[in-house]
């Protein structure tokens, strides 16, 4: 996104992407409204819509034998009053084809960045590693966007305040009917915890575990785990076999985090990069994109005309470092008095928080989280 939105504005851009394809199952899915804007503002709206997706209004969860409405976002002042469900890749794809209508975008693939070019204390680039043998890039900037496991992040020696997180997720699918009820998006029961997401053929479904204990989860095998998933959503019945083998289940190691300084001289980091993200509310991929915007209004200008300095970075990070603070804030806060309790909930039956019945009461409270979800705490749209 940084990419198309920088050629966009008349700089030259090379996106180094090190697979293939961007054919990955089980990313970050969702959409958000603040996003869907920003397509908007692009002229990609249309074209977004147009692929394969799955429109979801409101997020709702059940605790126990309650179902309860956590957000509903047709009150939201955006285009787009939902979170499109889509395949991540059919997402960069669009963005990568719109990218390249402009003469300064180039993408790679099977393009492996290994390492970073130095002069003194400044990132002037990167090493590569190709099919074809290694490759030197020269940049004026380089973004980090390579996630989590950030190589440019570890090169860099930036500070990272680990912040954590009580819980893993596996990640699988199971076949959907037509007659399947509208699943809420979360159930909750004593010691469980399912994520069904409605990908229109599927279900993809998260079913969440304590912090490291997928070896434990497989000592007691996949029959067990079935059996669970069975107990949490029995509607599913006899499909829960459709999950074969460890093969058919995917880890998420969730973490929390964020680099206290975002930046060196010639080096910017974004999304997962700068803040890794809770999977709660599926926000990341959305701040990741804010990130873009903000950080392609900012250093856009400075780049084209060949005045880039490490002031204009750090107002990149002044400008991002709030929401993501706040947004983790929330992630944590909804970890602690709900994710741990739910896992090492023992006996009596499932219950609701008090602040959830009340919001699932009250339509109007339901905007707020709405809003939250659905917009973040500083959405940012493209100059």
């Amino acid at each position: 996104m940084l990419g198309l939105l920088l050629a966009r504005a008349g700089v030259s851009v090379l996106v180094l992407e090190k697979h293939a394809d961007f054919l990955r199952d089980f990313r970050g899915d969702t959409i958000h409204p603040s996003t869907l804007d920003v397509l908007a503002d692009l002229g990609l709206l249309e074209a977004c819509l147009a692929l394969p997706h799955q429109e979801l209004r409101r997020l709702r969860a059940q605790f126990g034998d309650e179902t309860v409405t956590v957000a509903d976002f047709g009150h939201l002042p955006t285009r787009c009053r939902f979170i499109a469900l889509m395949p991540q890749w059919d997402f960069l794809d669009l963005v990568a084809r719109s990218g390249a209508r402009f003469p300064g975008f180039a993408l790679r693939m099977r393009a492996e960045v290994t390492g970073m070019r130095m002069e003194g204390d400044r990132v002037t680039g990167v090493h590569v590693m190709t099919p074809d043998g290694p490759l030197e890039v020269e940049a004026a900037l380089t973004v980090a966007a390579d996630g989590r496991g950030s190589v440019l992040r570890g090169a860099a020696g930036l500070p990272l305040r680990e912040i954590g997180a009580p819980m893993d997720v596996l990640w699988f699918r199971v076949s959907r009917r037509p007659e399947d009820p509208e699943a809420p998006l979360a159930r909750f029961e004593v010691g469980d915890i399912l994520v069904m997401l409605n990908r229109g053929e599927h279900w993809q479904c998260g079913y969440v575990i304590p912090k490291g204990a997928l070896e434990d989860t497989r000592r007691r095998g996949l029959e067990a785990l079935r059996g669970r998933l069975g107990a949490v959503a029995p509607f599913l019945g006899p499909r829960v076999n459709e999950i074969r083998s460890w093969d058919d289940v995917k880890l998420l190691t969730v973490r929390v985090d964020r680099l206290e300084r975002w930046h060196r001289a010639g080096l910017l980091c974004i999304g997962d990069a700068a803040h890794a993200m809770s999977p709660l509310g599926g926000v990341g991929i959305n701040l990741a994109i804010q990130d873009a915007v903000a950080a392609a209004n900012v250093v856009a200008g400075p780049l084209r005309d060949g005045r880039l300095g490490e002031t204009d970075l750090a107002r990149v990070q002044r400008r991002r470092q709030w929401p993501t603070r706040v947004t983790q804030a929330l992630q944590v806060f909804l970890q602690r008095r709900l994710i741990t309790r739910a896992l090492g909930g023992r006996g009596g039956p499932m219950r609701a928080p008090l602040a959830f019945r009340i919001i699932g009461r009250c339509p109007l409270l339901q905007r707020l989280p709405a809003r939250i979800v659905g917009l973040g705490i500083r959405p940012e749209r493209p100059r």
